[in-house]
């Protein structure tokens, strides 16, 4: 298994991501942190997660207050992956997190099963 440098894009006031990265240092992973709100994933890195993860809709953050203030269920069914790629890497608030990248895969979301099998 690859031991490269994972990115965990995360947000501080979310318990699960705190969850997570308290999970990683237990593991003692390296990985480099970003705030999810201020620097969102690239469009590139959203594309390749969705290639990974198989749905478009495993990379929203369906519980949260701009999805849902958004209408983003409506409009998902009307806007193309392309513009679904432009608005999620530029409001980080839409993206699940945490939003790991590893070396040819990607993780959404913390669960410790989940994340035990890829770091």
């Amino acid at each position: 298994m690859s031991r490269s440098k994972l990115k965990v894009y995360e947000y501080s006031g979310c318990s699960t991501c705190r969850n997570a990265l308290k999970y990683l240092k237990s593991k003692k992973v390296e990985f480099e942190q970003l705030p999810i709100r201020e620097t969102p994933p690239s469009v590139a890195e959203l594309k390749k997660a969705k290639q990974y993860l198989g749905d478009i809709k495993r990379l929203f953050n369906t519980s949260g207050k701009d999805y849902r203030e958004g209408n983003w269920k409506e409009k998902l069914g009307k806007l193309s992956e392309d513009q679904i790629y432009k608005e999620l890497s530029a409001n980080g608030n839409l993206v699940k997190r945490p939003f790991v990248v590893g070396d040819g895969w990607f993780l959404v979301g913390f669960k410790e099963e989940e994340w035990g099998e890829r770091v």
